[in-house]
């Protein structure tokens, strides 16, 4: 995966709309859940590149500390032979002394091989580092998008999970209905109302009966009295 490929995929993947998204979609959860599968496995990839990125430019800053490095030693080694033509050729050793001027010419070459080096290698190392500092952050956004999206589809299953408890509760209160006068709750008081009635008829009907057995025991007395005088009456006479 090229660079430029990493950083397009990185950046369109962080800056996706998870809301938008969802308003989109037929069955949100199972989107979500695809879609973390996604950002899981694009992250894991992007991290690989990006790693081999870093690997690549920490390779470049350290060749260019190198090449800087080579190019101030082959300086010294430049001012060094210069220095001791001067003093062979202050001395009479002209011959020597231009030995050593050769020497530092050649050092002096070297220097600027390796600065030339070191010059040619510094905009691709600030390249590199844009495009590694773009990658880490592009990276920061999909890991905060993927724990984005774990938080929303736990939400999106604990508000299914509390609709759902929700709807079974109101079909199992519209089953039980206390105040309904067809619930069985009521007809059962009814019947228990019938029940009372029927036994407050019984004890009237009963005390009926016995005033009347009473009301002839009275009316039998009379007639007996009179049947009684009657007699008398017959004897007197």
């Amino acid at each position: 995966m090229s660079k430029q490929t990493i950083l397009g995929r990185v950046t369109q993947l962080a800056k996706a709309n998870i809301n938008a998204l969802l308003d989109q979609a037929e069955d949100p959860q199972k989107m979500l859940d695809q879609l973390i599968r996604d950002y899981t496995s694009n992250i894991s990839e992007a991290e690989q590149a990006v790693a081999a990125t870093i690997g690549n430019l920490r390779l470049m800053e350290q060749d260019h500390r190198e090449d800087v490095e080579t190019a101030r030693e082959w300086g010294e080694k430049a001012l060094a032979a210069s220095r001791k033509a001067d003093e062979l050729r202050r001395g009479g050793s002209a011959a020597d002394a231009d030995k050593f001027d050769n020497l530092a010419k050649v050092a002096l070459g070297r220097q600027l091989q390796s600065e030339k080096e070191a010059k040619t290698a510094e905009p691709t190392i600030a390249s590199q580092t844009e495009v590694v500092d773009k990658l880490k952050s592009g990276l920061d956004q999909m890991k905060a998008k993927l724990a984005e999206l774990k938080a929303k589809r736990d939400e999106l299953v604990a508000r299914a999970k509390s609709a759902q408890a929700q709807n079974q509760m109101m079909d199992s209160v519209k089953n039980i209905n206390v105040l309904d006068p067809t619930s069985e709750i009521s007809r059962f008081e009814d019947k228990v109302r019938r029940e009372e009635a029927k036994a407050v008829g019984k004890q009237e009907l009963a005390a009926s009966s016995l005033d009347a057995q009473f009301e002839q025991l009275d009316t039998l007395g009379a007639s007996a009295e009179v049947e009684a005088r009657l007699a008398a009456l017959k004897t007197a006479s």
